[in-house]
């Protein structure tokens, strides 16, 4: 049978543990916030992009000729 004394210190540790882990979901949870601006921004550019090219950013009819580099 356990102590109080160690039950107490059991309990300690435990409670700090948690206090860890909440700081860590906290931290993860701001990353996870800040990437999905991140990729808001990214798909709204990607968007204003698309919209500033005549064809809307889509080519057709490429071939692989076009792709040659000029000095070909």
């Amino acid at each position: 049978m356990e102590t109080p004394a160690h039950i107490d210190s059991r309990l300690t540790e435990l409670e700090i543990k948690t206090s860890f882990n909440e700081d860590l979901l906290e931290q993860l949870n701001q990353t996870v916030f800040r990437q999905q601006e991140q990729i808001d921004a990214l798909i709204r550019e990607v968007h204003e992009l698309r919209r500033q090219t005549p064809d809307g950013g889509v080519q057709r009819g490429a071939s692989l000729r076009d792709e040659l580099p000029p000095h070909y």
